[in-house]
């Protein structure tokens, strides 16, 4: 009896029956488009095993040398065809590939093939289960396919509706490789939309380099995917012009990238990596749940957003681009990267080369340095408590306000140390609720008498920033508004007269009056020696919250210890001077008050506004 004429025959699937089978088609994907996916890749597979053979025996190709994907909608009869002219199989490799669960056939070739045609291989199967991911959609899947090189009548039907078992039998195929159809179960109409399967095609296979076509209701064959990957191509064969308009499709941003990086590397584990800054911010830069700006792709194949894999830190999220890997191991559903030594290896090179090319542009080319710092400082200043191993590089890609100059917002800290004056021990910086507020704060009176530079931090992050940042190129970080100020460290001059002077008994008296007055409100009550124009200023132990951090934890909903500022009082100031003369003056009135006036001229909340106004309003009076 020949092939032809043998009835179906029903076999059991020769892995764990009907359990594994369901579990793997309910639970393995988390999105009912990767079928898609699968199917074309295992196409693809099919197409480069079938160039990779003919290179030993050209009759394999037959008379149809040029390798294509072919997908087919029957809308009434609700079915999608996948096809392709590729290597086809045969009835042993059918019952193999198809009948055993998680047994590639695919994988089998790759590990048998070596030298240079491994790296040269366009294999995209790494497991032997993509196939069954049809069954997400469908509810009974039939292959027709014959091996390349045998003749028509050797012919395969395989058909199987997912439930533990498969039928096959003979049947005539003239054509070379395999059709896949998929009869589509109930609530899965979408995937008959032709312009739905261009999108998924578009999303996931675009740069399969082989043409994947799409027919219409008439029948004609539209080819959907650009069936090339530029970042596959030498750079030296790719002009500017190109590389920008692939990162306007990968983007969608319409202003072309400051800069791009293309870095392809070689080796036992090989990878190609294409990333571009770009110049202007995204709408969802600080949104928590936005995906960043990575995709990955296996040999071509998009796998998923880099939210996912991995592949730059949170503070590089304005990266745009892409990673594809020649055998970056996943799980069996390609949508979760196995941790691996060799995603480690390809973040922390992603990082150098970013961090690299940031600190060429600052370096080479201010001015666009300065746009991209105007469009994503912000996001760059986590990399130092996100990234404590790159710290110090990150921390020389930072930009600050200071009092220098004009008191622009282009100043680096190794700028900064270049301009520090002899006997000066650290950079001095200062941070606050607003720009207004830092620039205008009665702690800078005596750094501007002696015109030494100090670093105006005004954004929510800084804080957090310089709670992780200590040093820089040795030198320590130093709040200007925490702990005691030691003159003689500051270095610099002052105004060209004299130290400030001795305290004298009145006002030292007045300083225990206030103590007294304050109580437990205060830790201490002290002469300054960082004022020259203010009467009074409040200052916090150097390992504690200032009053910014303070209230910004507290509008978090966070409790924290209860921390008592020191109230320095100047003495050279007429108002203490005067209050220190003055024994009718209602020291708990002023007391109060030039506390809650520093509190406020730090960026304090008072808990009694309305009495701080009634108060000043009596002493006005």
């Amino acid at each position: 009896m020949s092939n032809q004429e043998k009835a179906a025959e029903t076999h059991e699937f020769q892995a764990e029956v009907r359990q594994l089978l369901d579990l793997m088609i309910h639970s393995l994907y988390s999105n009912r488009e990767i079928f898609l996916r699968e199917l074309v890749s295992n196409a693809a597979d099919a197409a480069d095993r079938l160039r990779f053979e003919a290179l030993q025996d050209k009759g394999l190709l037959e008379a149809d040398p040029d390798p294509r994907v072919s997908i087919a909608v029957d809308t009434e009869g609700r079915t999608i065809t996948i096809s392709d002219n590729g290597i086809g199989m045969n009835r042993e490799d059918v019952i193999d590939n198809l009948g055993t669960i998680a047994r590639s056939g695919t994988r089998r070739f790759l590990d048998a093939m070596t030298g240079d045609q491994k790296q040269d291989a366009q294999l995209i199967g790494q497991f032997g289960v993509g196939f069954y991911s049809a069954f997400i959609v469908a509810d009974e899947v039939t292959v027709h396919t014959r091996r390349a090189g045998e003749g028509a009548d050797q012919g395969v039907l395989w058909r199987s509706d997912g439930k533990g078992a498969f039928s096959l039998e003979a049947l005539p195929r003239e054509a070379r490789g395999t059709a896949v159809t998929l009869h589509l179960a109930e609530g899965q109409d979408e995937f008959l939309d032709r312009n739905r399967l261009r999108q998924i095609v578009r999303r996931y296979s675009d740069h399969i380099a082989l043409p994947i076509e799409l027919e219409d209701e008439q029948g004609e064959a539209e080819t959907v995917n650009q069936a090339s990957a530029l970042w596959m191509r030498p750079k030296s064969e790719i002009t500017d012009e190109a590389y920008r308009q692939f990162y306007q499709q990968l983007s969608y941003d319409p202003e072309p990238p400051l800069e791009w990086i293309h870095n392809k590397v070689e080796g036992n584990q090989s990878y190609t990596s294409l990333l571009f800054i770009p110049a202007q911010r995204p709408f969802d830069l600080f949104e928590p749940d936005a995906s960043q700006g990575l995709r990955l792709y296996v040999r071509r194949v998009f796998i998923m957003e880099d939210k996912d894999s991995r592949l730059l830190p949170r503070y590089l999220r304005f990266v745009r681009g892409l990673v594809d890997s020649d055998d970056l191991p996943l799980n069996v559903s390609r949508e979760l990267l196995q941790h691996n030594k060799l995603i480690d290896r390809i973040r922390g090179a992603s990082v150098k080369r970013v961090l690299d090319t940031l600190e060429r542009m600052a370096r080479d080319d201010p001015e666009r340095y300065a746009r991209f710092w105007e469009a994503f400082g912000t996001v760059l200043k986590e990399g130092p408590v996100e990234d404590p191993g790159n710290a110090e590089k990150v921390a020389g890609l930072l930009r600050f306000h200071s009092t220098h100059g004009d008191g622009g917002s282009n100043v680096g800290l190794a700028d900064y140390i270049s301009r520090m004056h002899e006997g000066q021990k650290a950079i001095y910086y200062l941070t606050g609720e607003s720009l207004a507020a830092v620039r205008n704060s009665p702690h800078l009176e005596v750094f501007r008498q002696r015109n030494i530079e100090v670093l105006l931090l005004a954004e929510p992050v800084d804080e957090w920033l310089v709670a992780h940042l200590n040093e820089f190129d040795a030198t320590p970080l130093q709040s200007v508004a925490k702990g005691d100020l030691e003159i003689d460290d500051l270095g610099g001059a002052d105004d060209g007269t004299t130290e400030p002077p001795e305290t004298s008994e009145s006002v030292e008296a007045l300083i225990g009056r206030v103590g007294d007055a304050l109580g437990d409100r205060v830790s201490a009550v002290r002469a300054s020696s960082r004022l020259t124009d203010s009467p009074a200023c409040i200052v916090v132990g150097e390992h504690e919250f200032g009053l910014n951090m303070q209230r910004m934890l507290k509008a978090a909903g966070h409790e924290l210890p209860q921390q008592k500022p020191v109230l320095e009082l100047n003495p050279q100031h007429p108002i203490i001077q005067r209050l220190a003369t003055d024994e009718s003056a209602p020291i708990d009135e002023w007391a109060a008050l030039l506390l809650e006036q520093s509190m406020l001229m730090d960026g304090g909340r008072l808990e009694d506004p309305a009495g701080f106004v009634r108060r000043m309003n009596r002493l006005l009076d």
